[in-house]
């Protein structure tokens, strides 16, 4: 499972969006994430438009191997539901 995470520098939902793929990545064996910074790869919210396919008002954009998830909210709660986030 392959998980990327376009996000932007100085973004509270960003970190922790990446603080969770980081659990997971230690939790799991078949999970892997890349962070790529929106800001320093010249990624705007209009190029991403194009592989969401709908606008784009908010980083940051998760994908899940190439599906997209939404943002940190949508990710957590799809983390929680289906890749055992926080599982006693």
């Amino acid at each position: 499972m392959f998980t990327v995470i376009f996000g932007r520098p100085g973004c509270p939902f960003c970190v922790r969006a990446e603080q969770i793929a980081k659990k997971l990545s230690e939790d799991r064996d078949d999970f892997e994430y890349r962070y790529i910074d929106m800001h320093e790869e010249g990624i705007s919210k209009a190029d991403l438009e194009k592989t969401v396919g709908a606008p784009v008002q908010t980083v940051p954009q998760i994908f899940i191997d190439e599906r997209h998830i939404g943002g940190c909210t949508e990710f957590e709660a799809y983390a929680r539901e289906n890749l055992g986030l926080y599982a006693a």
